[in-house]
């Protein structure tokens, strides 16, 4: 039995949540995972998994030999890369997690230029608002707007640039229904929901050390951004949105931004900063390394 091999088919199975999806992921037989994973608890001379037709879990043993098989197996690719990446080309397939609506707008326009100044790599790129799981997902490293209270403390991040978050609206919304000069006025106000987190109701500022929650309404609430963009385009209400979301529009005259005197902070704790985000054992990965250094120098600040 491949001891190594029988070890990444278990940490499949687990992450993959059943036999099946863990050999389609690794384009194996399922008959071939469930051998190894047999042959390994027979070897180990306990069991690793409890079985039901339907689902699979860890027994308390399984639970501690998974827990040092994940990092096992992170320090063999690590080790890999140390020979492998030992070059001055960057080279080969870089799998990366992106936001949708950030990765269009700003990930997107900026390929061709990557891709012409390292031809060798090749970009598996993930769009997904989810957050992304590298070590299941098998991402070499994902890009984060914010959210990193819930990232994993055993990831290496880099930030590459920031943002504001502002109130705005159109031209001809304003014009119809009045500009608000303090943050209670958003209460009259049509204010277009953006469903992230719990709580995404309310609005906070705060000036001169006071803070201001305001509970807000409107006639749309989405959990996608550029939805909302659109919306306040077509005059429909205001939104509290990222600048790396509607910069351009502010800067044409598109959109209008009140209440700018106050600090806009929707969420105290969620953060305002663009992240790379990746595993310890791709610390020697260079097409990883080339790909945050680019971004770092094209994203700085929205």
């Amino acid at each position: 039995m491949d001891q190594l091999a029988a070890m990444r088919s278990f940490v499949k199975t687990v992450d993959a949540g059943g036999f099946s999806e863990a050999a389609r992921q690794m384009k194996l037989a399922v008959s071939s995972v469930t051998r190894q994973i047999n042959s390994l608890e027979k070897l180990l001379n306990t069991q690793l998994l409890y079985r039901s037709t339907r689902s699979i879990s860890l027994t308390p043993l399984g639970q501690k030999y998974y827990d040092r098989a994940v990092k096992i197996l992170q320090d063999v690719e690590e080790a890999r890369l140390c020979v492998t990446e030992q070059t001055d080309t960057p080279h080969g397939l870089l799998r990366v997690g992106l936001p949708v609506v950030f990765g269009q707008l700003h990930i997107a326009p900026l390929l061709a230029n990557f891709l012409s100044r390292y031809p060798d790599v090749q970009l598996d790129l993930q769009m997904s608002d989810r957050l992304s799981n590298l070590v299941e997902d098998e991402l070499d490293l994902v890009i984060r707007v914010g959210n990193l209270e819930r990232s994993s403390s055993n990831l290496i991040l880099r930030k590459l640039a920031s943002y504001t978050r502002l109130v705005c609206g159109s031209p001809d919304y304003f014009e119809r229904c009045g500009k608000p000069e303090f943050p209670n006025d958003l209460a009259q106000h049509n204010c277009l929901l953006f469903a992230y987190a719990s709580g995404y109701g309310i609005w906070q500022f705060q000036q001169a050390g006071k803070t201001y929650d305001v509970r807000v309404q409107g006639s749309i609430c989405a959990n996608n951004s550029a939805l909302l963009r659109q919306a306040c385009l077509d005059g429909t209400g205001v939104i509290l949105m990222p600048t790396w979301l509607t910069g351009e529009d502010i800067r044409s005259g598109r959109l209008q931004t009140v209440l700018t005197n106050f600090q806009v902070q929707p969420q105290a704790e969620v953060d305002s900063g663009i992240y790379a985000l990746y595993l310890p054992n791709r610390r020697y990965s260079l097409r990883v390394k080339v790909f945050i250094d680019f971004l770092s120098k094209q994203l700085i600040h929205f």
